[in-house]
């Protein structure tokens, strides 16, 4: 077993880690770390088998007792984490953004190298079912040479984010380039590769501390331009994706249905759970010469299966830390671009 701990019982540490490090038989879930009154009781509650425990201090006291540490932290936080879980001798999941600073994320990088630990990034939407359709219809090149891939994360939260992310600024990894952007450009560079130029154009329109509203747009070293829109000002959805290529174009509406089932009380491993709706399935073709496309199930859940052998020294990790900074060098392209 991989004794684990969670390092913070927000949507991250509660929706995205803990239900798959429980569900996953080849880890145990021994430790949370929460501040927050709440969400002790609510984590005590939902894992009675894990220790609570109110700051990282503590967790670091029975260093002894886990193998690998997990932050689900604001993003500020994740460089000092991570660096003592590291000198504690520790393996490290890091949530996206990763660290606000590429160089940060450099720093860390060697640090694990010569700790000998595995440290990687949690970029779960490369998981997302409609990613992995996307990815499966380019890789067997139903759409040939793809011109643009428009592809959008967009929330209707007028009021603003909430807890930490509305106090969060540009420099400690807050808005919502950091923050659905880093998702957006990590899945382009996944399809498409590197990018030889970047535009960028970031507004700060609502509530918060940093940008809302942000549009970037890449150059890849293969000529396709992924359009990249992130919001949280959407009050009418755009597409998810919309592809266009030399054979074909696909257009898919509706985002991946992991976080809303999770959110909902959903569980890994219950029936249906990963699968879209076929309302949302997306389609391909030309004009008047159109069919739905049957999407891959999603399935975060792989990330932790991938990280298993990673753990073991057999394989490489589920995401390189490097790929992290490479996005990270990007943001901080498109924050110079566009100063706020």
């Amino acid at each position: 077993m991989i004794r684990t701990a969670v390092l913070g019982f927000g949507v991250s540490g509660r929706i995205f880690h803990a239900p798959f490090l429980e569900h996953d038989e080849h880890y145990s879930l021994d430790f949370i770390v929460t501040g927050n009154p709440q969400r002790a009781e609510q984590a005590a509650a939902e894992y009675p088998k894990a220790t609570v425990l109110s700051g990282p201090g503590e967790l670091f006291e029975h260093a002894g007792e886990v193998d690998l540490v997990v932050l689900g932290t604001p993003p500020g936080t994740h460089a000092e984490l991570a660096s003592t879980a590291l000198d504690h001798g520790l393996h490290v999941v890091v949530d996206k953004p990763f660290v606000p600073s590429s160089e940060q994320g450099t720093v860390l990088i060697e640090r694990a190298r010569q700790a000998g630990r595995v440290l990687t990034v949690f970029q779960n939407r490369r998981w997302d079912g409609d990613f992995l359709t996307l990815r499966r219809l380019v890789d067997n090149g139903e759409l040939g040479e793809v011109y643009t891939f428009e592809s959008r994360f967009e929330w209707w939260k007028p009021q603003g984010p909430r807890d930490w992310k509305a106090r969060t600024p540009v420099a400690e990894g807050g808005g919502i380039l950091f923050d659905l952007g880093t998702h957006l450009i990590d899945q382009a560079v996944q399809l498409f590769g590197p990018v030889e130029r970047l535009w960028a154009d970031l507004a700060h329109r609502g509530a918060g501390e940093a940008d809302d509203d942000s549009v970037v747009v890449l150059t890849h070293a293969g000529g396709t331009r992924s359009r990249l829109v992130m919001s949280g000002l959407a009050a009418l959805p755009a597409p998810r994706f919309h592809v266009l290529g030399s054979k074909a174009g696909y257009t898919k509406w509706g985002l991946d249905p992991q976080e809303p089932a999770l959110i909902g009380g959903a569980r890994p491993g219950d029936p249906g759970f990963g699968q879209e709706p076929r309302d949302n399935w997306g389609t391909l073709g030309v004009r008047g010469e159109t069919h739905v496309v049957e999407p891959e199930p999603g399935d975060y859940g792989a990330f932790y299966r991938l990280l298993v052998p990673a753990l073991r020294g057999e394989a490489a990790p589920p995401v390189d830390p490097a790929d992290a900074v490479e996005v990270l060098k990007l943001i901080e392209r498109a924050h110079e671009s566009s100063p706020l």
